[in-house]
């Protein structure tokens, strides 16, 4: 009895032991929105600042310059129909998550809960949940926006095997239905995954900025990933926050 309980006195003490090196008791798993390394919420407004003429008007048919697109692609980009799209209620393929950050938007952000980040689109009337989570969540059925997972990641490693704090938001999302990379119909798939870097940026007046680095690979439609980074900058309340529908011209 007197070994038994001498026993369990000293499992008790290394226990007590390794806590104390460690740091204390475990602490609770924080939540995504608790780890955010910048708070994202709020207005953004997108800077246009290049492909002007490819992002504020809807090119000529047939035009995909800078696009990387297969001879597939091509083939498709030149038959668009605007009226067959409206005719099949499809309006909305310029507005999926695969072209519609590369529209001139308006973005709301908010958390929709302390794991998941909601996006509100202006054009279009767009809605994007931002998920996160470890594994990718099973396939449903295809939507515009397609299924979203988010996480924080660090920039670098401080020192082997102990990476920094979360400084920007990578989101990967898939299940998207096909859409269009810019209006006039250049195309990417329904096997496309898209993958989206936002990282946040202050100027020295204190004027904050979001930039979006996308990366959409398609091996339907496109030679290679077609890379794109776009810029939003906060606004103070709703001003210019104007929801319209999906226009197919």
């Amino acid at each position: 009895m007197r070994r038994a309980w001498s026993t369990v006195v000293i499992a008790v003490c290394l226990a007590a032991t390794l806590i104390a090196q460690r740091g204390g008791p475990p602490q609770p798993v924080r939540s995504p929105q608790a780890m955010a390394p910048f708070d994202p919420t709020g207005y953004w407004v997108a800077l246009v600042s290049d492909e002007w003429r490819y992002r504020m008007l809807t090119p000529p048919k047939g035009t995909w310059d800078y696009v990387p697109l297969n001879g597939e692609g091509q083939r498709v980009a030149r038959e668009w129909d605007p009226a067959k799209d409206e005719a099949a209620g499809e309006q909305c393929r310029a507005y999926g998550a695969g072209g519609i950050m590369r529209l001139p938007i308006r973005l709301h952000i908010t958390w929709a809960d302390e794991r998941t980040l909601r996006m509100d689109i202006d054009a279009g009337s767009q809605t994007r949940f931002l998920r996160f989570g470890n594994a990718t969540p099973a396939a449903g059925k295809r939507t515009w926006q397609g299924d979203s997972v988010a996480v924080w990641e660090a920039r670098r490693a401080a020192r082997a095997g102990t990476p920094t704090p979360g400084r920007y938001l990578k989101v990967t999302t898939t299940n998207m239905l096909p859409g269009y990379l810019r209006k006039n119909g250049v195309p990417y798939s329904a096997t496309a995954v898209l993958t989206e870097y936002f990282a946040h940026l202050m100027d020295d007046d204190g004027t904050r900025y979001l930039t979006v680095t996308t990366m959409l690979e398609d091996p339907v439609y496109l030679q290679q990933p077609w890379v794109r980074t776009s810029q939003f900058k906060k606004q103070a309340d709703a001003k210019g926050w104007n929801p319209t529908p999906c226009s197919a011209r």
